[in-house]
């Protein structure tokens, strides 16, 4: 241990003139372990709410999709098909058709996004049988050419549940009569997220060629990836590869809204839950120089021995950065400890029709908990190098004789 490190320890356990300084470096303490406590906590919330958003959009859509920049089906998707997979982050890809509809049921209606797929090509990109409830999830192979599976909220919307009936209308490109066929609700899925519950439904790639007259041309590709987080580095190559007409959308492209201003509130919380670290620095300010001024008569004596105001100096920052990392290791501590047990225990129960999740999602990452810590020395070091540089200011004369 140096010389300056002992004196620091030392002046900081020693008993202190009066309740006033030693309440001044507990508060100290105190105000940055609530801060990093309450920075820890926060962000391992938003991480969970990010992670689990990003679960569930991808619980429902592909990595990527292929489709034509000038809306025209894809005729040609075989030919694509073998160009995709000889790409060696691709793992499976299954072709689709998407268009819109209106869903009947006695007087209920409602307007959808049907979306006709293969469902065992398409479980290869999506889990989307995991995603079925009721008792007849498990009995679905395959879709029949008048089956549809509905979002839990569509289905809620009009009435139906699974085994019942459901008019399915569409626009006719010969006469202005919407053209309608009759189809059976075989299965009702669960994304837990609100805009896909709410208005997507699933049914037979050939129904939904013939419903749109696509012929055997479909409205896109999806693409399953080996690593998902390689989504936009894989959608530039094969845009470079396909080119122009057709055009390649990553997951985090279509929804990079959302997870823009998932992000900035993520920053704007650290922003503002670390003015109580920077409260709690002003603490440590005032706890330095009170203790400059009940020491004035030790600093005298160590400069009279010879000892550089350089080193007295470091003996008042090393105090303040003893009093910062205690904060530090104490908060996350405590920050962690809560944030485990949150996850763990689940004691906060949300309402399930507002947010779609039963409970808290927490996540405690590294990368949020060492970004707290290297902020909170950040402002620990800053708040120790000012009274640190008060003390080379202070006359040994002076301080021995009025110390």
């Amino acid at each position: 241990m140096s010389l300056e490190m002992f004196f620091a320890w030392r002046y900081l356990k020693a008993r202190r003139k009066g309740v006033f300084t030693f309440l001044t470096t507990l508060i100290a303490i105190g105000g940055i372990t609530l801060g990093v406590a309450a920075l820890i906590i926060t962000l391992a919330v938003m991480t969970g709410f990010h992670c689990d958003i990003r679960e569930k959009i991808l619980g429902v859509q592909p990595h990527l999709i292929v489709l034509r920049d000038d809306q025209l089906p894809l005729s040609e998707y075989v030919e694509i098909d073998a160009r995709i997979t000889a790409n060696s982050q691709v793992a499976a890809v299954a072709p689709f058709v998407y268009g819109q509809i209106i869903l009947m049921n006695n007087h209920a209606t409602s307007g959808a996004l049907v979306k006709g797929v293969d469902l065992k090509a398409e479980e290869r990109l999506v889990p989307l049988k995991r995603l079925l409830v009721g008792r007849q999830a498990a009995l679905i192979e395959r879709l029949g050419d008048h089956d549809i599976i509905l979002g839990q909220e569509l289905a809620r919307s009009i009435g139906v549940k699974s085994g019942q009936d459901v008019i399915l209308m569409t626009p006719s490109r010969i006469a202005l009569v919407p053209r309608m066929e009759k189809f059976n609700v075989a299965g009702v899925f669960h994304s837990g997220m609100y805009e896909y519950d709410s208005s997507l439904s699933y049914i037979a790639l050939s129904s939904a060629q013939k419903l749109f007259g696509t012929g055997n041309a479909v409205s896109g590709i999806g693409i399953s990836l080996k690593q998902p987080e390689r989504a936009g580095l894989v959608e530039k190559e094969l845009q470079e590869q396909l080119s122009y007409p057709y055009l390649v959308r990553s997951w985090e492209r279509m929804n990079h809204n959302l997870f823009a201003a998932l992000k900035l509130e993520k920053i704007m919380m650290f922003i503002i839950l670390a003015l109580i670290i920077l409260v709690a620095a002003f603490n440590i300010i005032s706890n330095l120089l009170l203790l400059t001024v009940e020491k004035a008569k030790e600093i005298g004596i160590l400069s009279s021995l010879g000892i550089g105001r350089n080193r007295i100096a470091r003996i008042f920052f090393f105090e303040g950065m003893i009093i910062g990392v205690a904060g530090i290791l104490s908060g996350v501590g405590l920050g962690a400890g809560v944030s485990l047990m949150l996850g763990k225990y689940q004691f906060i129960h949300l309402p399930a029709d507002v947010y779609y999740l039963e409970t808290l999602p927490v996540r405690v990452v590294a990368a949020d908990v060492f970004s707290v810590i290297g902020a909170t020395l950040a402002i620990t070091i800053a708040a120790a190098i000012y009274p640190a540089y008060q003390v080379t200011k202070l006359d040994p004369l002076e301080a021995i004789r009025y110390g």
